[in-house]
């Protein structure tokens, strides 16, 4: 009888000290993690396409060519797992080599902007449109996974459920950061009148 009033009263003492919140919110965290990943690999598994499409076109476009493939190598070649959330250096990595591939595609579309019958042509503008889409639900998912860091390291860093945290080796887990804020600060600067490049169609 003794044992079971003990197990009780740890289970009460445990909840009311934040350890079902401490699980709960990691399990959020990686439940919004996987998201991300999954809209990240959507992003990887488009850009070959649209590589070669844009190749068809601008094939001697090969230094913005290629610093898509690389870039995309560099994210492939990262181990992305539900884990990674708890290695900060690891997680800075990826998120750097996520912004690389962000840049690269930026420059590949901005390519495109030179070639009139590139930017016509169904398969190219089908893949834009995907790509975009992709885009819009990577930030869906990067604004979940921040906000579910944000109530997990809240409780983390919270009195009493900090106690916990520290007793079972809960961490604060790393959000996601912009790494030049002033750059992001400018809006980009978009000429369409730009001239066709020698060559170009």
């Amino acid at each position: 009888m003794f044992k079971w009033l003990s197990v009780l009263f740890m289970m009460t003492v445990l909840s009311g000290c934040g350890y079902n919140t401490l699980q709960s919110g990691d399990e959020g965290i990686k439940a919004a993690w996987a998201e991300v990943l999954n809209q990240y690999q959507r992003r990887a598994d488009l850009v070959p396409n649209l590589v070669n499409v844009v190749k068809g076109y601008a094939a001697h476009e090969k230094d913005v060519l290629t610093q898509v493939t690389e870039a995309r190598a560099k994210v492939g070649s990262l181990q992305a797992t539900p884990e990674l959330v708890d290695d900060e250096q690891a997680f800075q990595k990826f998120i750097a080599a996520q912004g690389q591939m962000t840049s690269a595609i930026s420059r590949l579309l901005a390519v495109a902007e030179n070639y009139p019958q590139l930017k016509a042509d169904g398969l190219f503008r089908d893949l834009q449109a995907q790509l975009e889409g992709t885009e819009n639900r990577i930030t869906v998912a990067r604004n979940r996974y921040i906000g579910a860091v944000k109530d997990y390291n809240i409780t983390v860093r919270s009195f009493p459920s900090n106690l916990t945290a520290m007793m079972f080796g809960h961490k604060a887990k790393p959000s996601f950061t912009v790494e030049n804020e002033q750059a992001i600060a400018k809006p980009p600067t978009v000429d369409f009148g730009a001239p066709a490049p020698a060559g170009g169609q």
